[in-house]
């Protein structure tokens, strides 16, 4: 049987893979970013016009579109409906971005680490992956500046909260970022899953709004704050990049299913949405706190961490690293699961100790006795290294 030679590069979602395991009720799942099920808002459906089970417009709902461009000029991004797409989860901006600009070699700038299922479509493209280290406040600069001189197709970047490392950019992070991408003409997709939750104050303006001459795509969801099985997101582009996006749309679903829209215009902008923000921004502040002190108990002398402003993830590193993905097994033997910190980078083997621990899903009540077991589980896969690398050499 013939395929295109882009399935040799067709790689599964260990992320996907791990949930799957992890489906016992029994596991305790720090993996996925999985919202909790207590803070899933009740959704009514009365008033829907049956019109919505018809085909609809492939840019989205028009009055969806309008609300979400209002909102996005309150952040200070420069847009009007007309820049508005409505994607089938922000997972697809990612997906019609890599069929735009990506060919078999073309450069892709990313951070190190970024989102696991950012480099599942561009590596299946054939993206050269280039990354930049990240920093507490954002990436290296001199490091961005070298790569961005390597005249990428685009820079993806997670400026508020990233997904894994939690790094919120500081203010002059952005400004400068902004300088480097209109100094080079790199276009830049900004993805913002995570923004409305923040847990600390404070917030930071997007880079595409700094942004003065380069190209920019712009994505979000609502699938953080109201509901992941709606899949409705949404990119905002600039002028030359969104007719194109539109096509590489209509080609791939013809449109959104626009009941999911829909439902997503009646929370939007309204007070009854900005009460369940407020709501679920206190629930999930609680359930970090848990985590944190949790963490304190039985990973103190195990790992290094930074407290997360906001966003659904603690990323920790091993003071004494090992490749966290052969604590998967052992893990889920132990009826917790998590996810390795190898594959959120382009080249996993060179990045070996990190962990990304999920806090929204597991109740505070539980989270003690999974992370007392995931420490123990680390522990002995520690020792057994430790007594493998003194055992000595044999002379032959």
């Amino acid at each position: 049987m013939a395929f295109s030679e882009r399935v040799t590069r067709l790689k599964s979602s260990l992320i996907r893979e791990i949930l799957a395991a992890a489906q016992r009720p029994e596991v305790m799942s720090f993996a996925g970013g999985l919202p909790a099920e207590a803070m899933l808002p009740q959704v009514e459906w009365q008033g829907m016009p049956k019109s919505m089970g018809q085909y609809g417009m492939s840019e989205g709902e028009p009055e969806l579109r309008e609300a979400i461009a209002r909102e996005a000029r309150q952040l200070g991004v420069p847009c009007d409906a007309s820049q508005v797409l409505i994607v089938s989860g922000s997972q697809q901006t990612l997906d019609l971005a890599a069929k735009l600009f990506i060919d078999p070699g073309t450069k892709v700038l990313l951070e190190a680490p970024t989102y696991l299922a950012a480099l599942q479509p561009f590596q299946l493209f054939g993206a050269d992956c280039i990354a930049v280290p990240q920093e507490a406040d954002g990436p290296q600069l001199e490091a961005l500046r070298a790569q961005l001189a390597r005249k990428p197709a685009f820079g993806y970047l997670i400026p508020t909260f990233q997904n894994p490392s939690a790094v919120r950019y500081s203010e002059a992070k952005r400004d400068a970022v902004a300088a480097l991408f209109d100094e080079y003409g790199v276009t830049l997709i900004e993805d913002e899953p995570y923004r409305e939750l923040v847990f600390d104050g404070g917030s930071a303006t997007p880079i595409v709004s700094r942004l003065r001459t380069a190209s920019w795509i712009y994505t979000g969801t609502v699938s953080k704050t109201l509901l992941p099985g709606l899949r409705v997101g949404f990119l905002i582009a600039t002028p030359d990049l969104y007719p194109l996006l539109l096509r590489l749309k209509q080609a791939a679903d013809l449109h959104t299913n626009r009941v999911g829209q829909w439902q997503a215009l009646q929370w939007l902008g309204s007070e009854q949405y900005r009460t369940h923000l407020a709501e679920l921004r206190d629930f999930y502040r609680l359930r970090r706190d848990a985590m944190q002190l949790a963490l304190l108990e039985h990973f103190g002398e195990l790992a290094d961490w930074q407290v997360p402003q906001g966003g659904l993830f603690f990323w920790l590193k091993l003071k004494q690293p090992l490749d966290t993905r052969t604590l998967l097994k052992p893990a889920l033997a132990q009826d917790v699961a998590f996810m390795p910190g190898e594959p959120f980078f382009v080249d996993p083997d060179q990045h070996h100790g990190y962990l990304r621990l999920n806090f929204s899903h597991v109740a505070p009540a539980r989270l003690g006795e999974g992370l007392q077991r995931l420490a123990r589980v680390i522990r002995t896969a520690q020792q057994a290294q430790g007594s493998t690398q003194s055992e000595p050499a044999i002379a032959g």
